[in-house]
C-alpha cells in the first residue's frame, strides 16, 4: 500500500471510529440554540456580543463534556493527520478582531461575522476525516444562509441567524452519523476475518 492509500485509510478509520467528531458540532449547536435564546430574550446589542464571544470558549470543554458522556472520546484519538487541527483553529480565530472591530463601528455584522468566521475551519476537519466535501457543505451552507438572512431580516439579525447555524449544525450532526455509520460498515466489511 502506497503511503496516500495508508493515509486515506487513517482518515477513514478515525472518522469512522470517532463517527465524524459529532460531540463538536453538537455543542456548536448548543452554543448557537443558547445565543437566539439570548437574541429572542431581548438582550442588548452589547451584552449578547459578549456572551457570543465568551461563550465561544465554552464550546470546546463542552464537546469534551458531551464526548465522554456520548462515548466518542475523540480527544484521546491520535493519528497522523490530526496536527491538522491546531492550523486549522488558529485560522478560524483570526475573525475574531474583525467581529470586535465591527463592534466598535457596525455591531450588527457581528452576528454575519461570528456565524462565517467560526466556519472557517469546517474543510481542513473534513480533510482530517476524508469527508472535506460534506464539512465543506456545512460552512459553504452556513455562509449563504447567514449572509442572505442577514440582507433580508436586518431587523431579527441577533435571532434569525444564530437559529439557523443550529438547525444547521444539526442537520449536519445528522448527516456526519449517518454517513460514518455507512463508512463503519464498509470498513467492517472490507477488514479480513480472524
Amino acid at each position: 500500500m502506497d503511503l496516500r492509500a495508508a493515509v486515506l485509510n487513517e482518515r477513514l478509520a478515525s472518522y469512522a471510529d470517532l463517527r465524524g467528531g459529532y460531540p463538536f458540532p453538537l455543542a456548536g449547536a448548543i452554543y448557537w440554540f443558547a445565543l437566539a435564546g439570548l437574541g429572542f430574550a431581548g438582550l442588548p446589542l452589547g451584552r449578547w456580543i459578549l456572551c457570543a464571544a465568551y461563550g465561544s470558549g465554552l464550546i470546546f470543554p463542552l464537546a469534551m463534556l458531551l464526548g465522554k458522556l456520548l462515548r466518542c472520546d475523540f480527544i484521546k484519538r491520535k493519528t497522523a493527520v490530526t496536527s491538522v487541527l491546531v492550523p486549522a483553529f488558529v485560522a478560524m480565530f483570526l475573525f475574531w478582531p474583525m467581529a470586535f472591530a465591527a463592534w466598535l463601528t457596525a455591531p450588527d455584522l457581528v452576528p454575519l461575522i461570528i456565524a462565517i468566521g467560526m466556519s472557517l475551519h469546517w474543510p481542513a476537519i473534513g480533510w482530517m476525516y476524508a469527508r472535506t466535501a460534506l464539512y465543506a457543505a456545512h460552512a459553504v451552507v452556513r455562509a449563504g444562509v447567514c449572509f442572505g438572512l442577514w440582507m433580508v431580516c436586518p431587523d431579527h439579525r441577533f435571532t434569525l441567524i444564530p437559529v439557523a447555524v443550529g438547525v444547521i449544525y444539526v442537520i449536519t450532526v445528522i448527516a456526519i452519523l449517518i454517513d460514518s455509520a455507512v463508512v463503519r460498515r464498509r470498513i467492517a466489511r472490507a477488514m479480513p476475518v480472524l
